[in-house]
């Protein structure tokens, strides 16, 4: 359905109106309001492109606030080497519907999903049950190139053999991503065995260092950091100012729900005050959006997808309530960096779809779905 977006500011400021046209943004602009089969009035809303997480175990939505003191190696052990083996498909679509909803709630229209839930074909069908329920866009990252349907692009989650699956992504022509840690001669042994490069995607890389984000940025390797669970379990600072210097772009995830927020506002301003800290500037706020958006997108392959407002591009898009006081010439990218959350996002967008109208998901019951994943996921919390 042609749905048009009225009265609405962008985060560059402008009110423009924007016409979508089978799930794509077909105008930006003065857009004539006749003709559309669906009209939304965003006037007093702030229209901004849906937000990109760049690394996230969708299903361990279902294990909030399990690890506040988790450590990497607890993780391990107790998420996947005793819980994840358990899960039968019919939970491992509960987990992961939980995941993508409160994805969509935040904002987040894509996610990266690096899945260790998929054990059989039949909890691959599960897993991608839950996203087209919930309505988002994903990229579903496993062992090997997985089946994919609707809106997830596949990839290759490596783990046991990085050679070889590396390999695999580049000539099936898909994206690999990877966890990393730096310094440690990781990067220089990819780039010796001719593997970095723009289909490769490190995530983490905390220990990184100047040399090697040379060699990242140079060969086009992308990058996606996630501050929060990095400080919050040990892992280290984030190299998203050693990345920058080097001419990189990292984009932003949020990783792991045992022990952090499910939304990329609190990475996004994480990423900023670390930032300015690291640099001794006052690095403008705004500019970090593109972290959350175009850069996240570029970063895990669908940088011609999605993640800005331009014809051509799919529709997906945010808006956000609690802006309409800003002045006609306030920086309204800074102020959605420095100050939204959840509690902002009014409505969002996939593919040209509506997927939550007036602060409420319409394609599943989030409250409802909170209670029924409690109760089936309780054994894990006793």
């Amino acid at each position: 359905m042609d749905l048009l977006i009225t009265g609405g500011r962008l985060v560059d400021g402008a009110r423009r109106d924007i016409l979508i046209e089978t799930g794509r943004i077909a105008a930006v602009g003065s857009v004539p309001h006749a003709g559309a089969a669906g009209v939304i009035d965003a006037s007093g809303l702030v229209v901004m492109p849906g937000l990109v997480d760049g690394h996230r175990h969708v299903w361990q939505a279902a294990l909030r606030g399990l690890g506040p003191d988790m450590t990497l190696p607890a993780y391990l052990d107790e998420v996947l080497g005793r819980i994840a083996p358990s899960l039968d498909a019919g939970e491992a679509r509960l987990a992961t519907l939980l995941g993508a909803a409160e994805a969509l709630d935040a904002g987040i229209t894509t996610v990266f999903d690096f899945s260790n839930v998929i054990r059989s074909a039949e909890h691959g069908d599960a897993v991608l049950d839950a996203y087209a329920t919930a309505g988002v866009r994903a990229v579903l990252g496993h062992d090997t190139v997985p089946a994919t349907s609707g809106l997830v692009t596949p990839a290759v989650a490596v783990h046991a053999d990085p050679l070889r699956q590396i390999r695999l992504a580049r000539d099936r022509g898909v994206i690999a991503t990877m966890h990393a840690g730096g310094g440690g001669g990781q990067v220089r042994g990819l780039h010796a065995a001719g593997l970095l490069g723009p289909h490769l995607h490190l995530v983490h890389v905390n220990g990184m260092t100047p040399e090697e984000a040379e060699l990242l940025a140079g060969t086009g390797t992308t990058v996606t950091v996630t501050p929060v669970v990095e400080a919050t379990m040990g892992h280290g600072r984030s190299p998203w100012s050693t990345f920058a210097a080097a001419g990189g772009r990292a984009g932003l995830g949020t990783d792991v729900m045992v022990n952090a927020p499910a939304d990329l506002f609190e990475p996004l301003r994480d990423t900023l005050r670390t930032h300015r800290m690291d640099t001794g500037t006052m690095h403008p706020a705004g500019d970090l959006l593109a972290t959350v958006t175009s850069g996240s997108a570029r970063a895990i392959g669908l940088g011609g997808v999605t993640g800005a407002i331009e014809p051509g591009l799919a529709a997906d898009l945010v808006l956000l309530d609690g802006f309409a006081h800003l002045a006609d010439d306030a920086d309204v990218t800074g102020a959605v960096v420095t100050t939204a959350g959840v509690r902002d996002v009014h409505t969002v967008i996939v593919n040209g779809r509506v997927v939550k109208r007036d602060g409420r998901l319409t394609t599943v019951d989030l409250p409802g779905l909170r209670r029924v994943s409690a109760e089936r996921f309780a054994r894990f919390f006793q």
